[in-house]
């Protein structure tokens, strides 16, 4: 069986005061499905990405790994956060339903995980998009 190579880049750009991450570029069929599941819906966990390309959860997350050099899970938290602030300053949601909305089933996960990516609560980044500090 021959290996075939998979192209695999990130294109830094800059949305807003949040470094976003772009989509990474994959040639295998499975996982572009995947990596378009993933922007399509933030809120998609890795067992439901992996049921819908027929793969199970770790050897889609160990074939996502080998071809992209990136975790799966990684990407996925990454995509969720990105979402969840674009939603905090365009939406007049509460934090709990985005917190929902973007895949997280505890809202004080939600809250750790914003303030880890952004260094700040999501309640201050809602009042002050402009402060956050853009980390990888």
């Amino acid at each position: 069986m021959e290996r075939r190579s998979t192209r695999f880049t990130w294109n830094a750009e800059q949305e807003g005061s949040a470094e976003a991450v772009s989509t990474p570029q994959v040639q295998e069929r499975r996982l572009r499905q995947v990596v378009e599941m993933i922007e399509s819906e933030p809120a998609c966990s890795i067992r439901d990405l992996a049921l819908k390309v027929s793969l199970s959860p770790a050897h889609l997350q160990r074939l996502f790994k080998q071809q992209t050099g990136t975790q799966l899970g990684s990407l996925v938290v990454e995509r969720r956060l990105q979402k969840a602030a674009e939603l905090l300053t365009i939406s007049n949601l509460s934090i709990k339903e985005i917190a929902h909305a973007v895949g997280y089933r505890h809202h004080s996960s939600f809250v750790r995980a914003f303030q880890r990516r952004f260094a700040q609560a999501p309640k201050y980044y809602r009042r002050h998009p402009d402060s956050a500090v853009a980390s990888a």
